[in-house]
């Protein structure tokens, strides 16, 4: 009998994406890992971040060389998740594919809808599914997990009209649960910052050029050199809206004559501290608000 039929047995109502709370963080690893032996040969998507080094941990110890993972290398994605993925994967001995794709050739993606992510997504992972046909990969996976399912996410769209399987959703975990199952299996990201596309950083119905998205990433940089942990730097014109964690914000005061230096160096006018501190998809905030006028 397998993981599956194991978890099953114990009436746990098991299905994607819904788990009964009965279920402990270490019955969801455990599905998790049967649910990847059963898929035996995929392509993983990976960013480099939290979740998607997660899957990929757990992918390599079940399923070893039957995973090809592959990265995106575009003006969209942030260079150091870039070098972060590239050197986990080659520290995994994992097979490694990087791809380059220009997400903002696209003029759906590029004028910068509220269907943004859909058209991204779509693009990535139609790529992925070719990969996956020549690689005689029977699925193409991703690390989305629950909490990804209460944001704004025209993404998930693309991803289900394309078959692309999430075995942490499928699995039942959050966010907080990859986090500790990760910090308990000893992996060392376990407490890595959280990122998103660069794109997610400028307010729908501005157009996004590389050259937006590189002083975003330069600036974001700039602030992680100077020891700030999360940190997020919404593009608004000529004026960067810093969000940094609450606790931070004093010691962004300390540095305030080299932030402003830096961030005029990069072409912006006027430098902002939000008060409310870092927040996952605070620019959805004016579009829902448009949505409830």
């Amino acid at each position: 009998m397998n993981t599956v039929d194991n978890l099953n047995n114990k009436e746990m109502k098991l299905c994607r994406g819904k788990v009964k709370n009965t279920v402990t963080p270490a019955d969801k690893m455990q599905l998790l890992k049967g649910l990847l032996g059963s898929l035996e040969n995929v392509v993983l998507a990976y960013s480099g971040g939290v979740d998607s080094s997660f899957l990929l941990s757990v992918a390599n110890e079940v399923l070893g060389d039957k995973v090809l993972v592959v990265t995106a290398k575009s003006p969209t994605f942030p260079e150091s998740e870039y070098r972060f993925a590239e050197e986990f994967t080659r520290g995994l001995r994992s097979k490694f594919l990087s791809i380059d794709v220009d997400q903002l050739s696209q003029p759906e993606l590029a004028s910068n809808p509220p269907e943004r992510c859909y058209y991204c997504k779509r693009q990535l992972f139609d790529i992925l599914k070719k990969i996956a046909v020549e690689n005689n990969a029977g699925w193409v996976i991703d690390g989305s997990n629950l909490d990804d399912q209460k944001d704004y996410r025209p993404g998930s769209r693309a991803l289900k009209e394309l078959g692309i399987r999430s075995p942490l959703i499928e699995a039942g975990f959050t966010k907080e649960e990859i986090r500790k199952c990760a910090k308990e299996s000893g992996f060392s990201f376990w407490n890595k910052p959280s990122s998103a596309c660069l794109a997610s950083r400028v307010p729908y119905g501005i157009p996004i050029s590389k050259e937006t998205l590189d002083a975003i990433d330069r600036a974001e940089e700039l602030l992680r050199i100077f020891g700030f942990s999360q940190v997020r730097v919404r593009h608004h014109g000529n004026t960067a809206r810093i969000e940094i964690q609450i606790s931070e914000i004093e010691k962004l005061i300390a540095y305030r004559e080299k932030v402003v230096m830096g961030f005029k160096a990069l072409g912006y006018t006027y430098i902002v501290l939000d008060l409310e501190g870092y927040r996952t998809g605070s620019l959805n905030l004016a579009l829902f608000s448009q949505q409830n006028v």
